[in-house]
């Protein structure tokens, strides 16, 4: 006890808060529930079962160490219970070189949800030359729950190998919904949705839309990164548009409560979720069933090694149940 004593007179003046840096978003309620115990409890998405609500965004495939990260992150899933989308199953369209950089379903176990993952640009291409049927192949192949689009015209244009789109993204995915048995999950590529689009896509019969807001990895970023100078200096401020993922949690809620029909079944919050507090809060605000995605924090984590993911994970899910457990949303006031 000397010690704990010693410490505390030592950290005392170290552990000081400034008024200013309080999180607003939240009523901290002590006195009303004790701990939370450490065993998780099932919960439905997406038509399997999740242990904790959190989505590991899609990642990689195709590369050198592409491999070691998608069969750690589909480890931690299996152990922990969560949900997982692939990165783009481009490559498997055209031969089976990396297949088992994608073939996680034995490391995630059959109740969670696992989805595949092809561009827009791709889907386009496969109903103009009518081999939808190709996707389901794969699909089936990987034993996947289904097929997230990502939605991404930005990084198209300025992606030097990137595909022009020659249709509206929404009629595409309306087609391919008429074409396609599976589950299909909406999302785009780290700039986020306006309320046209969330609105356009909320009455389409989706398994889910995945925000991949503004404020995580920004694509058209990347894309310019990748590019010559001179294409930074012109389209440098595209990297710049875009909507959080508080702003398309608002637009989503304003849709369901304006009465309008919603078809779409599920949210995944994704973008700028920095650590289980951006989690809760996000989810919690949900009026449709939601979980949150993280992608690249876990990529670090799994890039190092497994002990080192399932150490953040497991700590990631023991502070948002800490969370739940004390934390109540501030209500808004009129």
């Amino acid at each position: 006890m000397s010690d704990r004593k010693k410490d505390h007179i030592d950290l005392a003046f170290r552990s000081v808060t400034a008024r200013d840096t309080v999180d607003k978003r939240f009523d901290y309620e002590p006195v009303l529930a004790a701990h939370p115990k450490d065993d998780l409890t099932a919960f439905p998405f997406l038509g399997k079962e999740m242990k904790a609500p959190l989505w590991i965004s899609s990642m990689t495939g195709g590369t050198g160490p592409a491999r070691h990260i998608n069969q750690n992150l589909a480890r931690v899933c299996g152990e922990f219970g969560l949900g997982m989308g692939l990165g783009s199953c481009r490559p498997l369209l055209e031969d089976d070189t990396f297949f088992e950089d994608y073939n996680l379903r034995g490391l995630i176990g059959d109740q969670a949800p696992f989805f595949a993952n092809l561009g827009i640009a791709q889907v386009e291409k496969a109903l103009e030359g009518k081999w939808v049927d190709r996707i389901l192949e794969l699909v089936v192949r990987l034993k996947a729950d289904g097929l997230i689009i990502h939605v991404n015209p930005l990084q198209e244009w300025l992606q030097p190998e990137g595909n022009r789109i020659a249709v509206p993204p929404l009629e595409t995915v309306r087609a391919f919904l008429g074409q396609f048995d599976l589950p299909v999950i909406v999302k785009e590529v780290g700039q986020g949705m306006g309320p046209s689009s969330l609105r356009a896509l909320l009455e389409l019969p989706l398994a889910a839309i995945d925000f991949a807001a503004y404020g995580g990895t920004n694509f058209a970023r990347l894309e310019m990164l990748r590019a010559r100078q001179t294409w930074q200096e012109f389209y440098g401020p595209l990297a710049s548009i875009g909507h959080d993922a508080e702003e398309m949690m608002q637009m989503v809620n304003a849709h369901i409560d304006s009465g309008t029909p919603v078809r779409c079944r599920h949210i995944i919050a994704s973008g700028g979720v920095r650590n289980f507090l951006d989690g809760y809060y996000l989810i919690s605000k949900s009026k449709l069933p939601a979980i949150y995605g993280q992608a690249s924090s876990l990529l670090t984590y799994a890039n190092e090694s497994y002990d080192r993911l399932r150490d953040f994970v497991q700590n990631q899910i023991r502070g948002l149940r800490l969370v739940q457990t004390f934390l109540k949303l501030k209500i808004s006031k009129p």
